[in-house]
């Protein structure tokens, strides 16, 4: 795997008995070995998308989880947004959907988004 700790992209090769880790090697700082253990052991990603928006300025809004989701959920989570139609105006950090998927986690707007002027 590639570590993304820090801007220099060790490439991690990690050993695992059962489903412990046992050795990390290949990486330059001690974030690498960090890394590679919290991505085999439980894997998450900040999720971001965009989600469509009825009267607003753009067609759509920016969103992101507030904190990194579980990675076997990120098609779950997809799903639900691709259901979602805001009416603007949006607010920056404007909760979309509270608990999303069950994660306790919630979606909410990267950007502010005001009224189309008519």
């Amino acid at each position: 795997m590639i570590c993304v700790s820090c801007p220099v992209g060790c490439t991690l090769s990690v050993t695992l008995e059962g489903a412990e880790v046992v050795k990390v090697e290949g990486n330059q700082c001690p974030r690498g070995e960090t890394y590679a253990v919290a991505e085999v052991r439980n894997p998450v990603r900040v999720f971001t998308s965009t989600v469509r928006v009825e009267g607003g300025a753009l067609p759509v809004c920016p969103v992101r989880s507030r904190r990194p989701i579980p990675l076997d959920k990120v098609f779950d989570v997809a799903r639900e947004l691709a259901r979602v139609k805001l009416v603007a105006p949006v607010e920056i950090g404007q909760v979309i959907i509270a608990d999303v998927c069950g994660t306790g986690v919630d979606i909410v707007a990267s950007r502010s988004l005001k009224r189309k002027e008519s």
